[in-house]
């Protein structure tokens, strides 16, 4: 017995990465699994169903249940198809995990506009379309008396969170992630839906060309890079037992899983009256009265 038995998933991008092992981790754990993923290489040219075909073949030989496609997230039309391929093949849709992604990383005054519509467009609204399109599905279904237990998982960044020179377009993709997830769980939990995010450190395509190199670990050694640590995670976000967490954000990396908060005060000046540009200069070190230096500075994980 699984803690997914019975449900039915989607995952986005699940070809390849963090997204395959999603995908094999909620089926091992009983769900029915739609593979999504147009094959692209990782600036997002061309088109290979190879790599989404072997996950669904990999489920299948471990005795889950498994289907492919192929559509392109971030096309509503093609979101639309995706959702209603679950709907239409096994009656159902429980699970949405929205992973699909792609890196064209460039200093913004190198960037050309293709660089940063494309990257947006896929991950921003790759995340939205989907969405939208299972919302509709489970407010129906709420709406007509049904019980409905939705599950929304989206992929956000340390880099949106922070900010990472080198990836405008990525990063501010990521941060709306962020933003959007929080809309979604004020929107949608009246309807029994749960929207959460994670922000992922693992071994990937994307990740191959950062943090100085990945290296796999050691035999018999934990591999904290490894997707599947990750894919523990999404299971756990799925589960009907999760039900009470809703909006939240995880920075997940090896065995370090961190619930983030949303932006809160460092400091504050307050009264009665306008302030003055000079004022709020001689205000200054009250204004950031928590920072040690008395001056905001960026913060990395």
């Amino acid at each position: 017995m699984g803690m997914l038995d019975g449900k039915v998933a989607i995952v986005t991008g699940a070809g390849r990465g963090i997204g395959r092992e999603e995908a094999i981790q909620l089926a091992s754990e009983g769900a029915k699994v739609i593979v999504n993923d147009v094959g692209a290489a990782r600036d997002g040219a061309g088109a290979d169903v190879h790599p989404a075909q072997q996950t669904v073949d990999d489920i299948k030989a471990a005795g889950g249940e498994a289907a492919l496609n192929s559509d392109d997230v971030s096309s509503w039309s093609g979101a639309e198809n995706l959702v209603k391929q679950a709907v239409d093949t096994w009656g159902q849709l429980d699970i949405l995990v929205n992973n699909a992604g792609i890196l064209r990383d460039k200093m913004s005054f190198n960037m050309d506009e293709s660089d940063w519509d494309d990257v947006i467009r896929v991950h921003l609204k790759g995340h939205f379309a989907p969405t939208h399109h299972a919302a509709v599905y489970w407010r129906n279904r709420a709406k007509s008396g049904e019980d409905v237990t939705g599950r929304i998982i989206n992929t956000s960044s340390e880099a949106g969170l922070y900010g990472n020179a080198g990836q405008a377009n990525y990063g501010a993709a990521k941060a709306g992630i962020a933003a959007l997830t929080w809309v979604l769980a004020r929107e949608l939990g009246r309807y029994g839906i749960t929207a959460n995010a994670i922000a992922p450190r693992a071994r990937t395509r994307m990740t191959e060309n950062l943090f100085g190199g990945l290296a796999a670990a050691e035999e018999g050694g934990f591999d904290a890079w490894d997707p599947k640590n990750i894919a523990n995670l999404v299971a756990f976000l799925a589960a009907p037992e999760s039900a009470d967490i809703n909006g939240q954000i995880f920075v997940v990396f090896g065995g370090n899983i961190y619930a983030m908060s949303a932006f809160q005060p460092m400091g504050q000046v307050t009264r009665d009256a306008a302030w003055t540009p000079q004022e709020l200069i001689d205000a200054k070190g009250e204004l950031f009265k928590g920072i040690d230096s008395g001056v905001p500075k960026f913060s990395f994980f």
